[in-house]
This record gives structure tokens, C-alpha cells and sequence, in this order.
């Protein structure tokens, strides 16, 4: 984190924690999803994102859109969307970056007694805060989060004829037993971080969306933010 995000962060906090009171732009109220469905579409190929048959999900996944940077660099179709953090996942998931299109799903099993809530603020200098917040039992295990803003693009709007929720940040990390809350009957770890809101995107239509993973890789609660 550079000085001036340093300087904003106890702001973007703020701002965080009072717009979850205060415009309902949290995951609680929204159905937590059943299944990641992350689709990996090269920045080279506007034909994929013009795609009518892109691939897509049934009822009740999670969808997410990462553009992956292409052999065009600056000059490919897609670059204004492109972002290294979707090499990162498909680096983490073991898979190489794609000539066209790519998918990867993975349940959520939201194993019982643990719980994910994520949310942020409003828009600030360019930033957003954002919030996740994850309960499990004592005496458990170390998890890893990631914690995404995403921009949802309607469909038939930015030439795309599906709708699409584009990946435009991404935090990861690990939450120890060392950095609990303890609680009576739980544990309880809360990120509030502030997110830069890349060039072209629109601050309206973003949102977060994160997921918890155990230290086998498998998915165990998963949330994303509804903003009234």
C-alpha cells in the first residue's frame, strides 16, 4: 500500500462500515451461491466477448469474468478491462491463460457453521472500501479469502450480448488463528481494505463478491454484495 492509499484507508473504512448501515450494500439478504463460475476470455478475442453462446451457468452460481491480458498487450480489444489478477487465478487453479475462452467451476459447500458477509462503501478519490467478514468455529483451521470488485455489464450494453460481471480487483490472503477475534463460540476475521476502481470503470455498478477456501483448496462459503 502506497502512502496516499495509506493516508485514505481509516476514510475508506468509515465509509465502508456506514454504507453497510446505512444503503444496504452488503451480501446479507442475498442468496448465498451454490457454485463458482469464473470464465477466462482472452483480451485478443473480441469475438468472445460479442459471443451470444458464451458459456454460462445454471441457476443459483456465482458468475464471474476475467479478462486476461493477450499477446496484443495495450493493443488488444479487451486491454481497458484486462487485468494481471486474472493470470494470478489462473496461475492458482494451474491453468495456463487462453486463446479465447476458458471455464472453471467449483462448488461452494458451505460447511456448517462458518459464514461469509462482504460489503463496501461508497466511491472515494478513485477508491472503494470494502469489508469481508468470516465466522467459524474455535480451535479450526487457517483459511485463504479472496476478495473481488466486480462490475457487472448488462446484457446488450458494451457490445456484449450477455450479461457479465467483470472482475476489476483482487485481494488474497490467509486469516490464521493469530489474527481472530475470539469469540464465546467462534472465531471471526474482518478485512476492511480499500480497492482502487480502475480507469473506465463505472463506480454505479460495482460490487463485491468474495469466497473462503480450506487449506485443501476446496470452497466453503462464498458471498457476494447486493446494493439497494
Amino acid at each position: 500500500m502506497n502512502s496516499f492509499t495509506h493516508a485514505l484507508a481509516p476514510v475508506l473504512m468509515l465509509c465502508a462500515s456506514q454504507a453497510l448501515a446505512q444503503t444496504g450494500c452488503a451480501s446479507g439478504g442475498a442468496r448465498a451461491p451454490l457454485a463458482l463460475f469464473e470464465r477466462f476470455t482472452s483480451a485478443d478475442c473480441e469475438a468472445c466477448w460479442r459471443d451470444a453462446a458464451t458459456p454460462a451457468p445454471g441457476a443459483g452460481a456465482l458468475v464471474l469474468d476475467w479478462i486476461v491480458p493477450g499477446r496484443q498487450e495495450d493493443e488488444a480489444p479487451l486491454s481497458a478491462a484486462a487485468t494481471r489478477d486474472a493470470l494470478a487465478r489462473l496461475q492458482a487453479l494451474g491453468r495456463t491463460a487462453p486463446a479465447a475462452t476458458d471455464v472453471h467451476t467449483a462448488p461452494v459447500e458451505h460447511a456448517r457453521g462458518l459464514r461469509l458477509r462482504v460489503g463496501q462503501g461508497p466511491a472515494v478519490n478513485d477508491y472503494l472500501g470494502t469489508t469481508a467478514t468470516f465466522t467459524a468455529a474455535r480451535g479450526g483451521t487457517d483459511w485463504s479469502f479472496h476478495l473481488l470488485l466486480v462490475e457487472h455489464i448488462p446484457a446488450g450494453t458494451e457490445g456484449t450480448p450477455v450479461a457479465r460481471n467483470v472482475v476489476r480487483n483482487m485481494l488474497q490472503g490467509i486469516w490464521d488463528k493469530r489474527q481472530a477475534l475470539l469469540l464465546r463460540e467462534h472465531m471471526r476475521w474482518t478485512e476492511l481494505r480499500p480497492m482502487r476502481i480502475p480507469e473506465g470503470a463505472q463506480p454505479e455498478r460495482l460490487h463485491t463478491v468474495g469466497w473462503v477456501q480450506d487449506p485443501q483448496g476446496r470452497v466453503v462459503a462464498a458471498a457476494q454484495s447486493l446494493c439497494r
